[in-house]
């Protein structure tokens, strides 16, 4: 998942500060290098754990809507909400309690209205990593899913079972409900109704990815939605992993990603996070970068920050 978010340094003082993950790659939009890449994940930043911000302090705010992902699911272990709620009281994030298909959910904003929502599931192993007072047992696994928010929901729908391969599994009120096989990140719910369109800005997600296990897997994964008459994108290295992009009909962008290489390959995995990571291409520009890009370091933060 990657979403447009604003001040880079408040964008990590929630993810770290506030919720705990570890903020596993610091790099650049390669596409714009004077905009920052920050990656979230768990210890390691497995697959299924991240999340990535293009931070654009004077970007226009987005609006949420059809054709985007409308609520980004995080997963906790199960019987860690109590420590949730009285996390975000202690910081002062307003939430609600919801219920959809048997399970309760915090649901709340991050600082810059990208929509979150929390819930408490078995399936998935812990995190190894503690930050800021949050304990392995109750820190954030991963992705517990998305409520998807389509502009033509049976088309996307379609495109959830067709192509990639989820199963419809239930069906309450206005959602319908898909699951994959993997044990994290498994959990799609679209609503049926369409909302109005979305826009794209801060607070709002641009992508959804997917997982491709290595090289061979993503040519297939290529060649498969190529032939139901998607058009896809070229592969393109992101240093961290490859990917793919295509547009589903009900207006939503999907990326299809290696797990190969991983974060690991050009810094420990002890020092993840902690220096500006630059491909090969920008490393002349080094200095400009890091004398230009605006502080984004992973601190703990007190109860009144």
């Amino acid at each position: 998942m990657s979403a447009i978010v604003g001040n880079p340094q408040e964008n990590v003082d929630f993810y770290a500060g506030v919720l705990g993950m570890r903020m596993v790659k610091k790099t650049v939009n390669f596409d714009d290098p004077g905009t920052y890449h920050l990656y979230f994940g768990d210890e390691v930043g497995s697959p299924g754990s991240i999340i990535t911000f293009f931070p654009w302090p004077n970007a226009r705010q987005g609006r949420i809507g059809s054709g985007q992902v409308g609520i980004t699911v995080y997963v906790v272990p199960e019987g860690s909400l109590s420590f949730w709620e009285k996390r975000l009281k202690t910081f002062n994030i307003n939430f609600e309690k919801t219920t959809r298909f048997g399970e309760e959910y915090l649901d709340f904003l991050d600082p810059h209205g990208l929509h979150l929502e929390m819930v408490a599931r078995k399936s998935g192993k812990n995190s190894n990593w503690t930050f800021g007072g949050v304990p392995t047992d109750k820190a954030i696994k991963g992705f517990g899913g998305a409520v998807l928010l389509s502009s033509r929901p049976n088309q996307t729908m379609e495109a959830l079972t067709n192509v990639l391969g989820l199963v419809r599994v239930d069906e309450e009120g206005d959602f319908i409900r898909f699951q994959s096989t993997a044990e994290i990140g498994n959990i799609i719910d679209v609503k049926k109704t369409v909302v109005p369109k979305g826009s794209i800005g801060v607070g709002t997600v641009h992508h959804i990815a997917w997982r491709a296990i290595d090289e061979d897997d993503h040519k297939e994964w290529r060649e498969h939605i190529s032939n139901f008459g998607y058009n896809v994108t070229p592969f393109t290295d992101r240093q961290y992993f490859d990917a793919i992009y295509f547009r589903e009909e009900g207006g939503i962008l999907y990326e299809v990603a290696t797990d190969p290489p991983g974060f690991a390959h050009d810094e420990s995995v002890e020092t993840m996070g902690t220096k500006l990571m630059l491909p090969p291409w920008l490393e002349e520009r080094r200095v400009q970068l890091e004398n230009t890009l605006l502080p984004a370091v992973p601190r703990i933060l007190k109860e009144d920050q």
